[in-house]
């Protein structure tokens, strides 16, 4: 082979690393996600973990995985299947094979398809190559002694040493697709900061498999560039939906004057929003890990009587157990944002996989009439506004929001451009007024019924809160039928009042044969199995609610005003069902998978055809 290489331009790729889970697979895949959306190309990402705390190494259960969907344009999803495939050991390759497309690259480590390793992975002979038969190109390198070899001389014992192996990994495709090794240096020296003698290794290993690729060029004849062509100008940052939610409660915090409160007991998918909120209390935000899910509620609202903009942050079988303190805060009427990063269930189920399985939990689940908001976010990045909007409702509104999210978007990253906060709208709490001293009582309203808030320590506001009923004019205990009747139509009615944008239709809006419908974070994969059946010369369009409760008043006559439409989403048909219940004569199409997986678009597109064609 020559020293000339030829390089291709490409507008997508998708890349899947996958390993033990020490094996560092979700690090690697975030560099080269971060680096990615660094040089300005779209991006998309899906870690794949397993729900084994520390499965026996080499164990077909143990293995994780990280896809990042890149492009030079905009992405909506991680992909469905992969064009490079890394496997680290003889079972990430049996496992995460199924992902790759025919056409794709492979690169394994030949020093981890041992004897012992293949028959850890149940292989039945030695050359599981040809025994899965695999037709790719395969980069089969010595990963392990590659890296021994490199670091010989740091004086790191052998463990550590192996530690560095996934940089080896990520040095070999950041030469495939020819990305800048200074930008990976800067990512590791600066993520190792106080610990400067891993970064330097681990620079030298990224460096050791960026040469390698370059100097033997192993089995591939051509490298790959994708260059960005529609980024705005603007700071960009590669963010996981936690993190972004995470933000989005800082910024509704600092725009409403507020501290920022967070009570919360860890559980998977949610855990990343707690550890981020807790690095930020030099912005004023406090942070409480409680000993169980009902004190994180029950802390949360004390916090919003308090004043502050309460947050309690959970997954699903969090929120069965956050429910009583939730009805609190209905009755109480006090701004609580309970955010739920739905997993797969029911009980402890699928906690590193994910659904959209909450939905009627989070309407219905709980004791009475007990009307909550309910808001899903659509994206990664999408995490920051739902997070600010879910905020401000539940200030304005004096209610608890639930904000819905899920693993596959929580865990998941996208390009971000940093917002500025002056584009935010304002928020403005319905705070007791001067007149109201020494005449206010808790449940007085104003014209979108909803109740004045009077902060503990004002002098002539006192008043007392609680889970019994309240007579909604003196706020004094009250089991009178008439003003119990009168109390939830009051609460129900500020719910309903509560004004919020109208559901947008993309695609073939005017004329559409098919309207696909979804709601939160389906919303990649639906727009991305709209377009492809808009290039086949279909007519469809997509509606994707990111507000269910109140429904957008345009909600009606849009899923009216097409020929079919079909509802999409992760559960066994809530969303259809909720929309049924909702609209009058509206009888969906429904497309249900409950698999703890995203969607995959060629599956999408084959339903949607069927029932095009019915």
């Amino acid at each position: 082979m020559t020293n000339d290489i030829e390089v291709k331009e490409l507008e997508q790729v998708v890349v899947r690393f996958s390993g033990d889970s020490g094996d560092g697979m979700q690090l690697a895949g975030n560099i080269f996600s971060t680096v990615s959306a660094t040089v300005g190309n779209g991006i998309s990402t899906f870690p794949d973990f397993p729900a084994d705390i520390r499965a026996p190494q080499g164990s077909l259960t143990g293995v994780s995985g990280f896809q990042v969907h890149i492009g030079a344009g905009k992405v909506y999803t991680p992909g469905d299947k992969c064009d490079v495939l890394v496997a680290m050991n003889a079972a990430a390759l049996k496992t995460q094979y199924k992902f790759a497309k025919s056409t794709a690259c492979i690169i394994i480590d030949t020093d981890a398809f041992q004897k012992a390793d293949l028959q850890r992975a149940q292989f039945a002979t030695d050359d599981p190559i040809e025994e899965m038969g695999i037709k790719q190109d395969v980069i089969a390198a010595p990963i392990t002694t590659i890296v021994k070899e490199a670091l010989k001389d740091t004086g790191m014992d052998n463990k550590s040493a192996l530690k560095c192996r996934n940089m080896f990994a990520l040095g070999l495709v950041c030469w495939l697709f020819n990305r800048d090794l200074n930008l990976v240096e800067n990512f590791l020296r600066e993520k190792f900061a106080k610990k400067p003698e891993i970064a330097e290794a681990n620079v030298k290993v990224v460096r050791a498999g960026y040469d390698y690729g370059a100097n033997t060029h192993s089995s591939v004849d051509h490298t790959y560039r994708i260059e960005s062509k529609s980024k705005e100008p603007g700071r960009y940052m590669d963010i996981t939906g936690n993190k972004a939610t995470a933000y989005g409660f800082i910024a509704a915090a600092e725009k409403a004057g507020k501290r920022l409160f967070l009570g919360s007991y860890p559980i998977t998918p949610a855990t990343d929003v707690l550890h981020e909120l807790a690095k930020h209390k030099s912005l004023g935000v406090i942070t409480v890990q409680c000993e169980d899910e009902i004190s994180g509620a029950a802390s949360a609202v004390g916090a919003a009587f308090a004043g502050a903009l309460a947050v309690t942050s959970t997954s699903g079988p969090g929120v069965c157990l956050k429910s009583e303190a939730m009805n609190l805060a209905v009755t109480t009427e006090l701004p609580v944002v309970i955010l739920d990063v739905q997993r797969g269930g029911p009980s402890t189920g699928l906690p590193t996989k994910s659904e959209q399985t909450d939905l009627l939990q989070a309407l219905f689940g709980r004791n009475g009439e007990s009307p909550m908001p309910v808001i899903a976010a659509t994206s990664p990045t999408n995490c920051f506004d739902a997070a600010y909007q879910a905020s401000k409702m539940a200030l304005e509104h004096m209610t608890p929001v639930i904000l819905l999210t899920d693993g596959f978007i929580a865990n998941g990253s996208s390009a971000w451009k940093l917002p500025n906060l002056a584009d935010y709208p304002a928020i403005n709490p319905p705070y007791a007024t001067e007149e109201m001293k020494n005449n206010y009582t808790p449940y007085k309203r104003n014209d979108e019924d909803v109740r004045y808030w009077a902060l503990p320590g004002q002098e002539g506001y006192t008043h007392i809160l609680g889970g019994l009923e309240k007579d909604g004019n003196t706020g004094a205990i009250s089991t009178d039928p008439e003003n119990h009747n009168k109390m939830v139509h009051l609460r129900a009615s500020k719910v309903a009042k509560i004004p919020v944008p109208d559901v947008e239709v993309e695609g073939c809006k005017e004329d559409a044969d098919l309207l696909i419908v979804g709601f939160g974070s389906t919303y990649g994969h639906l727009h991305s199995a709209m377009d492809e059946l808009i290039k086949e010369g279909k007519k469809v369009a997509l509606a994707q609610f990111s507000y269910i409760n109140p429904l957008p008043k345009n909600t009606a006559e849009v899923l009216k005003r097409y020929k079919k439409v079909v509802v999409a989403e992760q559960n066994l048909g809530q969303f259809a069902a909720y929309l049924r219940m909702k609209v009058d004569n509206f009888v969906p199409y429904q497309y249900n998978e409950v698999k703890g997986q995203p969607f995959v678009i060629s599956e999408l597109v084959e339903a949607f055809n069927e029932i095009l064609n019915k």
